[in-house]
């Protein structure tokens, strides 16, 4: 045992492997936590957690349980949150094992504070044993907005759905700051638009950061070649791509026959599998490692019609001096410039004429590849980035002594 705090930390989803925005995010969290506290790490499992997994985070945790959620009882709960008026969200991550848990660490165990990852988590903070203990909630982004942004982008059922999960999702962000000691979002962005309707209170932006000894530059690429990287389940990415693909690319390929793009990422759905039948598109879907792909791209393209807070697959692109086309809505939660940085298209005009120019110009590539790289090694070092969790947590600036062997709560 070390003379460390001890620091609760809940997450929505298992914080490993870091291969997607809400993942990575957390996971460096952790991490930087870990250096200076016991991290005792509670997190929920939509999908099988392997023994890598497991070996991963005891690395930097002191206790550790993961609690699974089965399918069918967690479609019962959404639905059942939703009838007594409450959010989807809060019932797709409603467990009655790990609020055990969290009662029997709390008995056992005087936390200095405790992080959860989402709003969703909320109900768990509100249990009579972790009331007395100060809170950090990492919003990320303002989820409530997503889902209104869906349902703006939605017809039928599925619109009033959506907006009904925005409405309720925004009641329950609203009231946050009124008990936390502190409420995070992703970007100064993000943040302003929390406080327009938010109660008064600690809200802080804290951006991501992007691993820049993981994500180094490799020999510029010559071939006329796009990449796309992201979760392939996941809707904002699913609409951007089938709408480069569909409306953006067969241009692209009829002026430069030779070009092709690689759609790279974890679980891609039936509707990106058919892109695939489009000439000169490759769906890869998962891999254990994306740097090659980016490696081999002459360009990184990040087309998203809806996107939140700040695009991880940006900053990792930018890091390996890619030369980036993005659309507004991937740049909002950045200060990086257009036209110095990275390009920026919104039409079907726009983005043609972006991708041939950086095509036929190598020179340009990299320029752009080179000041990207140099503004996420300015604004973007994850040390930097996270130094403001630990004075909200009230903890050593300095990472402190080595954390002590983790302990595995068995859950089944």
């Amino acid at each position: 045992m070390s003379d460390r705090p001890d620091i609760l930390c809940l997450t929505h989803r298992v914080p490993f492997p870091p291969d997607k925005g809400d993942r990575i995010r957390t996971y460096h969290i952790l991490r930087y936590l870990a250096q200076r506290a016991n991290v005792h790490l509670a997190c929920l499992a939509d999908e099988p957690v392997d023994v890598k997994t497991r070996a991963a985070l005891a690395e930097f945790t002191s206790r550790l349980a993961i609690v699974p959620l089965r399918r069918l009882s967690r479609n019962l709960r959404t639905l059942g949150s939703l009838l007594i008026g409450r959010t989807a969200s809060e019932g797709a991550f409603r467990s009655s094992k790990l609020r055990t848990i969290l009662r029997g660490w709390c008995d056992e165990t005087r936390f200095h504070a405790v992080f959860a990852s989402a709003s969703s988590l909320v109900p768990y903070l509100q249990l009579p044993e972790m009331r007395p203990i100060p809170a950090v909630i990492d919003l990320i982004d303002v989820d409530s907005q997503k889902w209104l942004d869906y349902a703006a982008a939605s017809r039928g059922p599925r619109s009033w759905l959506y907006r009904l999960e925005g409405r309720r999702l925004r009641g329950l962000e609203e009231s946050l700051p009124t008990w936390a000691r502190a409420v995070t979002l992703v970007s100064e962005a993000e943040a302003d638009l929390y406080r327009t309707f938010c109660t008064p209170g600690p809200v802080h932006a804290i951006s991501n950061g992007v691993d820049l000894d993981y994500f180094q530059p490799q020999l510029p690429a010559a071939e006329p070649t796009c990449v796309f990287v992201g979760a392939l389940d996941y809707r904002p990415n699913v609409d951007g791509a089938t709408w480069f693909c569909r409306e953006v690319w067969p241009e692209v390929r009829r002026r430069c026959p030779d070009a092709k793009v690689s759609l790279v990422g974890r679980k891609p759905v039936s509707a990106v599998c058919r892109l695939g039948a489009i000439s000169g598109i490759e769906v890869v879907g998962q891999v254990p490692d994306v740097r090659p792909y980016l490696a081999r791209a002459s360009v990184a393209v990040v087309p998203l019609l809806i996107a939140r807070g700040v695009q991880n697959k940006v900053l990792e692109a930018m890091a390996m001096e890619k030369a980036i086309i993005a659309s507004p809505a991937a740049l909002e939660g950045l200060e990086a410039k257009a036209g110095v940085h990275m390009l920026t298209a919104s039409t079907i005009t726009e983005w043609i004429g972006a991708i041939r120019c950086l095509f036929a110009d190598a020179d340009l590539r990299q320029r752009l590849g080179g000041a990207a790289r140099l503004f996420v090694e300015d604004h973007h070092r994850w040390a930097r980035c996270l130094g403001l969790f630990g004075s909200l947590m009230d903890l050593p600036k300095e990472p402190a002594h080595a954390r002590q062997a983790c302990v595995f709560d068995s859950v089944s």
